[in-house]
């Protein structure tokens, strides 16, 4: 039985660590946080994804915590209304719709409860080092905490900042395109009174959109910015949650409750807009999943998508080249890589206004399970 690390406990890893488990691999998963992260954005499931979702027989359990938004106001920098529009013209929000929006933290929690006796989970601990023994016997990992062990294979589903990515290929910049801004995401009480209603504002290179969550008591703040790119000093020390404060109590309208807000958020969470885009996606007996190798940026709206099926593709890859991961990395990126392509493409929609419906369609379809 093969052994397959996996680092990351997100939503990517989790998934792998279940398709590899019923194709009779030994995954197991490191997670650095302690635990299931709180907290995070809503995210969309789409198309394809929905098929990998219903696979796992999690469906029905999206379904029943799927965001359920009668609409949205917009406003102006003085918090006046401009426009308004109603559930009928949003996509995964809508109940009579396939699509399905809920947040991320619950979709985090559903793949590690539905995975939980699949895998073996380590939390609390990150890969320090990688070497691939000479005999490519194995990969031999050093861990920051735990003893070095050696595994068949490592994946890496660490995200757009991957550590494996770092280890195995180099520098996050030879990799990272920055995409001009940057998206801070932190929940609050439901200081507006919002019932199941949206608000967005912009005002100059800010703004920011705000969905009630958990009943209507909660809120979940999602406030861009534009900039290029910034100091990895910032973001570590803590800075960058101060510079997102500043830029919120500079705001007009309910500046200074949305700056206390995000000071005071134990799941503030801010990182650059930006695109992972690599040649190759696996070395020798290494390779990456989801954002860590190909992050389409939250602008796209596609990333849990591209982390569900990626997933599924390099399980079902490597159960059909058994013994041989070269040729099953090798089918895995053939089959994702046009997958990846058109959905990170709708980013660059984005940047510049809504995707249009008929890219949003191709993108989310372009590829099926059974191929």
């Amino acid at each position: 039985m093969q052994t397959v690390l996996i680092s990351g406990g997100g939503i990517a890893g989790p998934v792998l660590a279940h398709w590899l488990h019923r194709h009779g691999f030994a995954p197991t998963v490191v997670e650095r946080a302690p635990g299931l992260r709180p907290g995070g954005q809503a995210v969309d499931i789409r198309g394809v994804a929905l098929d990998v979702v219903e696979r796992m027989g999690l469906l029905e359990q999206a379904r029943s915590v799927r965001t359920r938004m009668r609409g949205m106001s917009v406003l102006d920098p003085e918090g006046h209304e401009i426009d308004r529009s109603t559930e009928s013209t949003f996509s995964s929000g809508r109940l009579d719709s396939d699509d399905i929006e809920l947040l991320r933290e619950d979709l985090v929690r559903m793949v590690q409860e539905r995975t939980h006796a699949d895998a073996e989970y380590l939390f609390g601990d990150s890969i320090a080092a990688l070497q691939e023994d000479e005999g490519e016997a194995g990969v031999r990992v050093d861990f920051v905490h735990g003893a070095s062990r050696t595994f068949d294979l490592v994946i890496g589903a660490d995200g757009l900042h991957s550590t494996v990515r770092r280890l195995a290929f180099g520098p996050e910049e030879r990799f990272a395109h920055h995409l001009g801004s940057y998206l801070s995401v932190f929940s609050a009480d439901n200081f507006l009174g919002l019932d199941d209603w949206q608000v967005w504002l912009r005002d100059g290179e800010v703004g920011f959109g705000i969905m009630p969550v958990r009943d209507n008591t909660e809120l979940r703040i999602a406030f861009g910015f534009e900039s290029g790119p910034l100091a990895r000093e910032l973001r570590d020390s803590g800075a960058l949650q101060q510079l997102v404060v500043d830029k919120l109590a500079a705001l007009s309208w309910e500046g200074p409750r949305l700056a206390k807000a995000a000071g005071d958020a134990p799941d503030f969470y801010c990182d650059a807009m930006a695109q992972i885009r690599m040649d190759h996606w696996s070395r020798g007996r290494v390779a990456l999943l989801g954002d860590a190798g190909y992050c389409p940026s939250p602008l796209s709206g596609q990333g849990t998508g591209l982390a569900l099926v990626g997933a599924h593709v390099l399980a079902d890859s490597l159960a059909r080249t058994p013994g041989d991961h070269r040729a099953a990395f090798s089918r895995y990126e053939q089959r994702m890589r046009p997958f990846v392509t058109l959905n990170q493409a709708l980013a660059a929609e984005n940047s510049g206004g809504p995707a249009t419906e008929s890219s949003v369609e191709q993108a989310k379809n372009a590829l099926s399970l059974d191929d």
